[in-house]
């Protein structure tokens, strides 16, 4: 599979037009009806090569898209994501300098 190109496994006959957000391949038990016995072979059935995790947040990707930006008529909900999300990223990065400006009430 070249860069752009579809799934191997999607068939266009069998599942009509192409959904990014969609997974096409073999259909799997949810993460949420997996027994505690079970969570090692389901965890041992995932691609773990870097394809299928960059497909993993390219299909999450597309889902919040659907969900929250494409819609007719969409509200302030996902400008509020993406700015609550920034907002984390950069707490995370800029930790290391920040946790030096602590007010502690005894030194």
């Amino acid at each position: 599979m070249a860069f752009g190109d579809y799934p191997a496994e999607y068939n266009p006959k069998v599942h009509g037009p192409y959904d990014p957000a969609r997974f096409y391949g073999k259909a799997d038990a949810p993460f949420g009806q997996v027994k505690l016995g079970d969570l090692g072979a389901w965890f041992g059935r995932r691609d773990k090569n870097p394809r299928a995790i960059a497909g993993v947040f390219s299909r999450a990707f597309w889902r919040w898209q659907h969900k929250y930006m494409q819609p007719k008529r969409t509200g302030i909900a996902p400008f509020f994501q993406v700015i609550v999300g920034g907002m984390v990223f950069f707490y995370t990065i800029n930790y290391g300098k920040l946790k030096h400006h602590r007010n502690y009430k005894y030194h």
